[in-house]
């Protein structure tokens, strides 16, 4: 297979499968969360769920002192490389392109200067995140292959779409078309691992949120 039928491939048969398996995915990872549901209690309510729940899942975004104390370099690079992915799939300008070719909206991106600091600046978190979670004894210790996989299939486009953006070491079709397969091995493994938390955290936090304002408790 030459190069241009590769990017081809990536972009066309390659990219509807893994489509096609990530929205599979989610939709039914998130209709078999909803459909668990949970036993009716009998007990008198003692505060407001939808309160509480709401409260939760903002309070659980920022981490109180003693949390931060321990776990500072976990915390900071975590949202350092959260942020940074975010702004880097969804504000820069040939992945605008692509999604309004997709789904026929579009916005406006950010210099690239901007997109390309901020592309440095994730990768460098991501691997901060990786050696602090290595030679952490305890950290380590709880370390399995699924932590590992997911840290490697969601930095890979990263570094990918960096040495294609500048066009490091191969040509532009073949860096371009293994950028975009590492893109599309994100999606299948998505849904499969730990990575489901992105549509799952707020849920999770807003029900943990729910069950102790309806007890009276701080959750």
């Amino acid at each position: 297979m030459t190069e241009i039928e590769l990017l081809s491939w990536a972009r066309g048969p390659g990219l509807q499968i893994a489509t096609i398996i990530f929205v599979a995915g989610v939709v039914i990872r998130i209709v078999e969360i909803f459909m668990l549901g949970r036993k009716a209690s009998l007990a008198e309510p003692k505060g407001s769920e939808m309160s509480n729940g709401l409260r939760t899942m903002v309070s659980r975004t920022i981490p109180d002192s003693g949390t931060f104390k321990r776990a500072s370099v976990t915390i900071v690079s975590g949202y350092i490389f959260h942020i940074g992915l975010f702004v880097v799939c969804f504000l820069s300008a040939p992945h605008i392109l692509f999604l309004k070719g997709v789904f026929g909206v579009g916005w406006p991106s950010l210099p690239t200067p901007v997109i390309d600091a901020f592309a440095v600046v994730t990768i460098i978190a991501m691997l901060a995140t990786l050696v602090n979670r290595l030679s952490n004894k305890v950290m380590r210790f709880l370390t399995n292959f699924e932590d590992l996989l997911t840290w490697f299939v969601t930095f890979l486009p990263m570094i990918t779409g960096y040495l294609a953006f500048h066009r490091i070491g191969m040509t532009a079709p073949t860096l371009l078309a293994i950028h975009i397969l590492s893109v599309e091995l994100l999606l299948i493994v998505f849904t499969f691992t730990k990575l489901m938390h992105a549509f799952t955290l707020f849920i999770a936090r807003w029900y943990n949120g729910a069950i102790s304002g309806f007890r009276g408790v701080a959750s």
